[in-house]
């Protein structure tokens, strides 16, 4: 029987209006034991809430204030979507509340934050808490993480993972928050990309033991909407070089994160190189997975092999159409659902939502690479 799992949202931009969309679509999956149903809305923008109370007629609750949404009985789990210097208040809050979190990451705008938001998830076990982190869920993607999960790489040679985007190539961009340290933290590019970027690699314990970085702020200055030139105080692009162990055999993980990736809409890619299988897949090509068998004496090829719509969790679409952002953001939610309802051990497919501890770690990695910046 379908159980209804009654949702706030905290925070109606862009990725709350993501998340109802995700939900009125949930006759899309097959997956039959639990579904989404948004009651709440909290922006401190009317705007904001009146879009979710125009379109969705189960939204019947709306606020400025969370603090009356995590009061409210009809409410059991929360999406926050806020910028981060309010992640450490706003996530411990609604774990204390009892309500279930799904946060966007870097989970607090620095180590210390995250470490408050730890310390709190510690207090309440019985609060399901997750990170939106949705990349990994294309095909593609899953497909990797099963080669890994297998063993199937021989010796690994090297891996690179990124997240490239070109929005802020332009100069004339007016100044957002992310451009803040007093708002987006001083990882810069780092906090808002980083977990994507860590996902895959810190669910397989490739946790760094030496790292450098490379970072850089390329656009120093931007107009602030008003009229006048205002500092740009974070990085636009960050290059974190290290080596991890994986297998028995240290090898180099490379993670980028780019703001300023001229020609780059919103890519995201993994790599993985070994001695016996290599693969790779970006979301640029979304159906395509490249995939090179080695064999000695016998000639080195990539094959590109088309996925299809396979996706972790079953839908309606079938598997010779092409996956999407949307579908991806909607499989990390099922994950989300699934885990809540049937507990890690009982889902119907392993690969689960980011969790705190990979924030943590994500944190100890953009922590390091701010010190050892070269």
């Amino acid at each position: 029987m379908m159980k209804d799992i009654r949702f706030g949202v905290i925070g109606g931009g862009l990725m709350g209006k993501e998340f109802a969309s995700a939900a009125a679509r949930w006759l899309h999956l097959e997956f039959k034991d639990a579904r989404p149903v948004i009651k709440g809305i909290c922006d401190i923008n009317p705007d904001a809430r009146s879009w979710f109370t125009d379109n969705i007629p189960s939204c019947t609750l709306s606020t400025g204030d969370y603090q009356e949404m995590l009061a409210s009985d009809q409410i059991d789990a929360i999406y926050c979507a806020v910028p981060h210097n309010l992640h450490q208040q706003l996530y411990c809050d609604i774990i204390r509340s009892g309500k279930h979190l799904m946060g966007e990451k870097p989970f607090g705008i620095d180590q210390a934050a995250n470490a408050a938001i730890m310390s709190c998830i510690e207090e309440h076990p019985n609060v399901l808490v997750r990170s939106s982190s949705e990349f990994p869920f294309f095909p593609g993607a899953l497909a990797i993480s099963r080669a890994i999960e297998e063993d199937v790489f021989g010796q690994i040679v090297g891996v690179r993972a990124g997240f490239h985007h070109a929005s802020d190539l332009d100069p004339d961009k007016a100044i957002n928050w992310k451009r803040m340290i007093a708002v987006n933290g001083a990882y810069g590019c780092m906090g808002d990309l980083g977990l994507h970027v860590m996902h895959i690699p810190l669910r397989f314990g490739w946790k760094p033991t030496r790292i450098a970085a490379q970072l850089s702020n390329i656009m120093t200055t931007r107009p602030d909407g008003k009229g006048n030139i205002v500092p740009c105080e974070t990085w636009d692009n960050g290059a974190i070089h290290t080596m991890v162990e994986g297998f028995g055999q240290p090898f180099p993980l490379t993670m980028e994160t780019k703001r300023i990736a001229p020609g780059e809409m919103n890519t995201w890619f993994i790599k993985v190189e070994g001695t016996k299988k290599s693969m790779a897949y970006s979301t640029k090509y979304p159906k395509t997975l490249q995939i090179m068998d080695y064999q000695p004496g016998v000639a080195q090829a990539w094959q590109h092999v088309d996925l299809g719509y396979n996706s972790a969790y079953p839908t309606i679409t079938g598997g010779i159409f092409e996956f999407g952002f949307s579908d991806s953001f909607q499989q990390m939610w099922c994950a989300f659902l699934d885990e809540l309802v049937n507990g890690k051990k009982a889902m119907y497919q392993p690969f689960h939502c980011a969790t705190p501890a990979e924030t943590a770690a994500s944190h100890d990695i953009m922590t390091a690479a701010i010190k050892n910046a070269i």
